[in-house]
């Protein structure tokens, strides 16, 4: 069996962790044949008059699975989000992001593994803004019924398939009573209802932030609602090395997308200097989708495969300069192609 994904190579760095990935796909065999289709300012260099073009949203929604290199997105100007475009395009309500430790990686904490879950549709994020006066503009946070429950629904049977880990819901509830109060009224109830088997706890989550720090292996998978969950994944990423070695995923009802989480670094850009893991990372989730999604074993027995590679090179120095080693791009894939072959 073999699975067609669009793949994003992205801005930047992009273009060059994706086809470390690639290659690491082409030698482990990997059941998936990659269709490219452009986003971002590459988008707008290849014609597009968008950054998100409609060709790009249609080939995702006919193939339903993507992978995505980083998009550069302006700060307080010029045009929006890729990654929000896409989330809302595709309803992709939640964000999936495992925060693990890695051999060979230095940081403060060992024997980190998290999974940060995110509501990714509304919230502050909704994007309603409004100028009330010209000293005075508002900001509106928005939850609905539907949307909080789904997500509550999904992390729940998500944490039940990974053999019942503990679910901490992260929340201002005690000031922003009716929207974090509504995301806890339907966590509570599906839990209750649905799921009494999984450990949950609800924490505020300033506390939760301080708690994180003083020792990250106390949590086990984090709900949030949109903006805490934005935060609370950057901030679990520094447990363990940064945005570098993180992977990120995000889910529809049938669709889903995987992504590098960090920026573009145009700094560097076609230097051979970037970090590939995070992508390759997220293309592990990717294989991992498959198997549980759409039963397929040999997507996931290469998914192990690529892991073991890459962990097996970390452990012996070889990787990139942002962790420490020396390698370049594409030495570090060819680190883990001669282990996928060795």
């Amino acid at each position: 069996m073999t699975h067609t994904a669009v793949l994003i190579p992205g801005d930047g760095i992009g273009p060059e962790v994706a086809a470390a990935v690639k290659a690491v796909f082409a030698a482990a065999e990997a059941p998936v044949r990659f269709i490219e289709r452009q986003a971002g300012v590459a988008a707008i260099e290849a014609g597009s008059d968008s950054v998100l073009p409609e060709d790009t949203i249609e080939t995702i929604k006919e193939h339903k699975l993507a992978i995505k290199g980083p998009c550069t997105t302006p700060i307080g100007r010029g045009f929006s989000s890729v990654n929000v475009g896409l989330r809302k395009k595709l309803n992709l309500w939640a964000a999936v992001r495992p925060v693990v430790s890695l051999p060979g990686v230095e940081s403060r904490y060992k024997d980190v593994d998290l999974i940060i879950v995110r509501e990714n549709t509304e919230g502050l994020y909704s994007g309603v803004e409004n100028q009330v006066t010209e000293d005075v503009i508002i900001s509106m946070k928005v939850a609905t019924r539907q949307a909080c429950r789904r997500v509550a629904l999904g992390t729940f049977r998500f944490a039940n398939r990974l053999g019942g880990r503990k679910v901490s819901v992260f929340h201002k509830a005690n000031i922003m009573k009716m929207t974090d109060g509504l995301f806890l009224d339907q966590c509570r109830a599906v839990h209750e209802r649905d799921y009494p088997n999984i450990v949950y706890e609800e924490v505020i989550v300033d506390a939760g932030s301080m708690r994180l720090v003083q020792d990250p292996t106390q949590f086990d998978i984090i709900l949030c609602e949109n903006l805490y969950g934005d935060i609370m994944s950057d901030l679990c990423a520094g447990l363990v090395g940064g945005l570098g070695v993180t992977p990120g995923a995000n889910h529809g009802d049938d669709i889903a997308v995987f992504e590098a989480v960090h920026g573009s670094a145009p700094d560097i850009a076609g230097q051979d200097k970037a970090n590939p893991l995070a992508l390759l990372m997220s293309g592990i989730l990717m294989l991992e989708h498959l198997e549980l999604e759409r039963q397929d074993t040999a997507a996931g027995k290469v998914a192990r495969q690529i892991k073991q590679a890459y962990r097996a090179a970390l452990t012996e120095g070889e990787k990139t300069r942002d962790i420490g080693g020396e390698l370049g791009t594409k030495a570090f894939a060819q680190a883990v192609i001669d282990r996928l072959k060795g």
